[in-house]
């Protein structure tokens, strides 16, 4: 299956979101990634949402197109394995990604001793190395004073990990980089990357430190979109729409699907006041949240969606995610980004494979997650090189396992 990552091999030792993140995008652009864990699974191995048998939907989920280990990792030969593993033969191999500490058979110094061109990414908490997780980086940096109605004073959490996804992102990236500079110089090199500070650097990236550095404290606008004009409002059937107005044509085409054109004019020169520009958009979304809202509120929603799409209107529906799934065709087989897979223990649903369209390479469908050491005889004997008479002693021996041994 030709691929645009395909030969490159990387080694995955992980639990939860970023570090398993990044190596199913590696894997969902061709890459060979096998995911190594302990007999029985690993910490998230059972991490919710799960069927009622039991079964993650979470791991199933991050671990698609992957391969799959069972090591006993507490054992001598399960490490001893586990490094052999790691530091595998190929120009193309000896990529380690893994959030668990450096140490032990992680350790890059000992695998380094193996392999001298290793390249390492661990994902951290913080910097120093300790533990953290988008619930405790999220009230560090202030978001959840900014997320919620625009008269609470009490923090509000969000159910999306967002920098668990962008550090997954980046670990994909920083392994990409540094494969990049391997084959450039013959050199390996470990990567640290924090949870912490990849939300830290956003937050700089969109001028959030720099506005409170310049003595402005943010504060909460509910759902309004900030610096430019957006807001949800409702139809006069009940249904909530999200409108928004950020570029000037966002703009024009939102007054000229509600006929307020003339009326925002108006609007403007009485609160002195230009519309062309999104600050004052934003300075003026109350009493332009008004004119809006009288349009809308007197419209069905079919009426809207057919003047909207008319007009060209940045917009969207609110609907819940079992909505989407039931009923909206880009979250179907229509999209290509979709299909159907079987996956073991599970059965039949929807999954999304890469969301890169390449012009150079035929989009991949979505592949299953891999039962748990469903690959573990495969990779002893294409990696390490051990003869089927050996892989059984250490299945006897309780260090090696397969899906119908956990």
């Amino acid at each position: 299956m030709n691929e645009i990552l395909s030969g490159m091999r990387v080694v995955e030792a992980s639990a939860f979101v970023a570090a398993p993140l990044g190596g199913m995008t590696l894997a969902q652009l061709g890459a060979d990634v096998v995911r190594i864990d302990n007999i029985g699974g690993g910490l998230d191995y059972r991490r919710w949402p799960v069927t009622p048998d039991n079964v993650s939907l979470f791991w199933a989920g991050l671990n698609k197109s992957k391969r799959s280990v069972a090591l006993n990792f507490r054992s001598e030969e399960g490490s001893e394995l586990a490094k052999e593993i790691i530091t595998g033969p190929g120009e193309d191999a000896g990529m380690l990604l893994t959030n668990f500490p450096p140490k032990g058979w992680l350790s890059f110094e000992e695998l380094t001793a193996r392999r001298s061109d290793l390249i390492q990414l661990t994902v951290q908490g913080d910097r120093h190395g300790g533990s953290a997780v988008d619930y405790t980086v999220n009230p560090a940096i202030g978001l959840p004073f900014l997320t919620g109605p625009s008269d609470s004073t009490s923090p509000t959490n969000h159910v999306l990990p967002a920098w668990d996804l962008v550090t997954g992102q980046m670990a994909a990236v920083g392994l990409l980089a540094a494969e990049r500079h391997r084959r450039r110089t013959g050199n390996g090199q470990h990567i640290k990357l924090a949870l912490a500070d990849a939300a830290r650097a956003v937050m700089g990236h969109l001028g959030f430190i720099a506005e409170a550095q310049l003595g402005l404290e943010r504060p909460r606008y509910g759902n309004y979109l900030f610096g430019a004009f957006g807001r949800d409002f409702v139809t006069s059937d009940g249904e909530r729409v999200m409108v928004i107005g950020l570029t000037g044509r966002q703009w024009k085409a939102l007054c000229d699907a509600t006929n307020t054109a003339q009326a925002m004019s108006d609007l403007a020169e009485k609160l002195g006041r230009n519309f062309r520009s999104e600050g004052d958009r934003f300075e003026s979304r109350d009493e332009i949240s008004a004119l809006f809202g009288q349009y809308i509120s007197s419209k069905s929603y079919a009426e809207i969606t057919q003047r909207f799409n008319e007009q060209g209107v940045c917009w969207s529906r609110y609907q819940s995610v079992k909505e989407m799934v039931d009923s909206d065709v880009e979250c179907s087989a229509a999209n290509p980004m979709f299909n159907e897979i079987e996956q073991p223990g599970v059965g039949s649903y929807l999954a999304a494979g890469a969301p890169w369209d390449f012009s150079e390479f035929e989009r991949q469908p979505a592949r299953p997650a891999p039962l748990l050491g469903a690959d573990t005889d495969e990779v002893l004997a294409d990696v390490v090189g051990l003869t089927a008479p050996e892989i059984g002693k250490l299945h006897d021996a309780g260090v090696v396992a397969g899906p119908a041994e956990e």
